[in-house]
């Protein structure tokens, strides 16, 4: 009887093996860190199905919500998978698909997060600043898609990655806002004005890129 084994493949040195395994912790910690806001979607899911009613009701159409978490929920999850070195070498048509699928996540991210930037705007200064945030996020992230996509069909892998680096960051957007906003409200007693939750919340979108731009360069200088 023969035994079919799997190819032993190259050798990696101890340092590869390393950089592996934190990779895999990082694409951990990124899909731990987005299912904090499913969390969320989930439960407003289940309250728009009448099946469980946990969170504040809601003033606009549903269509757009349930719209929103669940393209967040493919582009974060389907996104951080993407992270994993050894998917896109071992399994690159599942790396295609699953991109793909993600990138479709994202577009319903971006169009829901339009049409819920227009109906949650208020006149006063934090409803303006916010809407405008959230304009300019949905845009920000249309063009790093876009310029991920451009770059993947020039075969510039290296672009390719840092555009959906920066698309991603801001996708996770609403997860570092959670901690921004429960942080203030800590120090400061109380929720915040409706201005300072608006600056707080642009606040957590300047720290993804941020933190986006730092893995980015900090990948070019260990090539």
């Amino acid at each position: 009887m023969i035994i079919a084994t799997a190819p032993a493949g190259p050798l990696r040195s101890p340092v590869q093996q390393a950089r592996t395994g934190t990779l895999s912790w990082k694409v951990a910690g990124l899909l731990l860190f987005s299912a904090l806001p499913l969390t969320f979607g989930v439960l407003r899911l289940l309250q728009l199905a009448g099946l469980l009613d946990l969170m504040p009701p809601i003033a606009v159409s549903a269509i757009p919500i349930v719209a929103h978490i669940i393209g967040a929920a493919a582009y974060t999850l389907l996104g951080a998978i993407q992270f994993a070195p050894g998917l896109r070498s071992r399994w690159p048509t599942w790396h295609r698909v699953s991109g793909r699928v993600a990138l479709i996540g994202a577009a319903v991210v971006i169009v829901s997060s339009l049409w819920l930037s227009t109906a949650y705007m208020t006149t006063s200064l934090g409803g303006l600043v916010l809407a405008g945030f959230r304009v300019t996020i949905a845009a920000a992230m249309a063009v790093s898609i876009l310029s991920s996509l451009a770059a993947a069909r020039r075969r510039q892998i290296t672009l390719h990655k840092a555009w959906m680096i920066r698309a991603y960051a801001l996708g996770l957007g609403a997860a570092t806002q959670m901690f921004v906003l429960m942080t203030a409200e800590i120090v400061t007693g109380g929720p915040p004005t409706e201005l300072n939750r608006a600056l707080l919340m642009g606040l957590a979108w300047g720290i993804n890129l941020g933190v986006a731009e730092w893995r980015i360069r900090r990948r070019r200088v260990a090539a």
